[in-house]
C-alpha cells in the first residue's frame, strides 16, 4: 500500500490495542484450560489476530458476524465483553451465554455476534440465513462469516457460496487459512487450485491478503464491505495466516516442523504493526503501556470469572425451547 492509502495513526493504534486484547485473552484461555478452570475445548486464536481486527474494523455495530470453533478473536473484535466471555469459558453466572455454552458457543446478539460453532462449517449456513433475512427485511446491515481452511472441503460451504451468489446476499465470507485442518496439512487433502477457486467457481468476487498484515486486511475488508453495502452481492476474503499453538490448547502441535513454527512466529502480526507505528513516531513506551493496560484488563476479567458462582442447577432446564416451558422442570 502507498502512504496515501494508509489509515490514520489513531486508527492503527486502536487496531493494535484490539490485537493485544485478543492475544492476551486467548493466552489466558489456554492457561485456564491447562489449570482445569475451563472445561471442554479451547481453540486459541493466537497468531491470527490481524484478521478479526482488520475485518471488524470495517463493520458497523448493527452488522452481524458468524464464527466457528476458533472464535474468541472474532467475538472480541465485534465488541463482546471479555469479562462475560471469561465467565462463559469458566462456566460461571454472568457468562455471555449464561455459562452454559463454553468456548465454542459464544454468542451475543446485542453486539451482532450470532454465535460460534463447533460444527465445520455450519457458521456459514447461519450467516447465509442472517443475510437472507437482512435482504428480505431491507435492512441497512451486512453479515460477515469467518471460517477456517478446514471448511474448504465441506459441503455446507459450497451450499452457502451458491445460495449467497444466487440471491446476491450482503455477505462477506472470510477464510482464515492457517495451513492446517486440525492436525492435517490442508493442502494435502484439497483437490484443485485451492481456497480462492472455491469462491471463484461460484462467480463471487475474491481478494487474497496476507492475514498477518492488519493494514492489508483492513484495506481489503474496506473495499469488499463497501462493495457489498452498495448492493454488489457477496464477496470472499482469503487470508493466509498461522496459529502459534496446536489445534486445541492442549495440542502440542508435534505434527508441525519447529522451523516452520519459528518462521511464522517471526511474522507476528502485532510485532509488525508495532514496527509500523514506531516508524511513524509512536513511542515504544506508549505501545508497552498499551500492552500492560490490556494485560491488567484481561487479568481482571479472568479474576472476575473465577470469583463468579456457577449457575444454579435449575438453569439446566432453561433456554431449551422458545415457547412455553419444559414439562420436566
Amino acid at each position: 500500500m502507498t502512504d496515501k492509502a494508509l489509515p490514520t495513526t489513531a486508527r492503527v493504534l486502536e487496531m493494535h490495542r484490539m490485537m493485544c486484547t485478543i492475544r492476551e485473552f486467548d493466552e489466558q484461555a489456554g492457561q485456564a484450560l491447562d489449570s482445569g478452570l475451563a472445561r471442554g475445548s479451547v481453540h486459541q486464536y493466537v497468531g491470527e489476530e490481524a484478521i478479526a481486527t482488520g475485518v471488524c474494523a470495517n463493520l458497523a455495530a448493527t452488522d452481524y458476524i458468524a464464527s466457528y470453533h476458533r472464535g474468541h478473536g472474532h467475538s472480541i473484535a465485534k465488541g463482546v465483553d471479555p469479562v462475560g466471555m471469561a465467565k462463559e469459558l469458566l462456566g460461571r453466572t454472568g457468562g455471555v451465554c449464561g455459562g452454559k455454552g463454553g468456548s465454542m458457543h459464544i454468542a451475543d446478539f446485542s453486539r451482532g455476534m450470532l454465535g460460534a460453532n463447533g460444527v465445520v462449517p455450519d457458521g456459514v449456513s447461519l450467516a447465509v440465513g442472517a443475510a437472507q433475512a437482512v435482504k428480505l427485511l431491507r435492512q441497512d446491515r451486512i453479515v460477515a462469516a469467518f471460517f477456517g481452511d478446514g471448511a474448504l472441503n465441506r459441503g455446507p460451504l459450497f451450499e452457502a457460496l451458491n445460495w449467497a451468489r444466487v440471491y446476491q446476499l450482503p455477505l462477506l465470507f472470510i477464510c482464515e487459512d492457517n495451513l492446517y485442518s486440525a492436525t492435517q496439512r490442508t493442502g494435502a487433502v484439497t483437490a484443485g487450485p485451492g481456497g480462492v477457486a472455491r469462491a471463484q467457481s461460484f462467480d463471487i468476487v475474491t481478494e487474497t491478503v496476507d492475514g498477518n498484515d492488519v493494514l492489508a486486511v483492513d484495506a481489503a475488508a474496506a473495499r469488499l464491505t463497501a462493495r457489498i453495502r452498495d448492493g454488489g452481492g457477496p464477496a470472499y476474503l482469503y487470508a493466509t495466516t498461522y496459529r502459534w499453538y496446536g489445534h486445541l490448547a492442549f495440542d502440542k502441535g508435534l505434527y508441525r516442523d519447529p522451523a516452520e513454527v519459528k518462521s511464522w512466529r517471526e511474522r507476528d502480526c502485532i510485532a509488525r504493526i508495532e514496527a509500523w507505528l514506531i516508524g511513524r513516531g509512536v513511542d515504544k513506551a506508549a505501545l508497552a503501556a498499551t500492552r500492560e493496560a490490556v494485560k491488567r484488563a484481561i487479568d481482571a476479567a479472568y479474576e472476575a470469572a473465577r470469583a463468579a458462582p456457577f449457575p444454579d442447577k435449575h438453569h439446566a432446564f432453561t433456554d431449551v425451547q422458545d415457547i412455553g416451558g419444559p414439562a420436566w422442570a
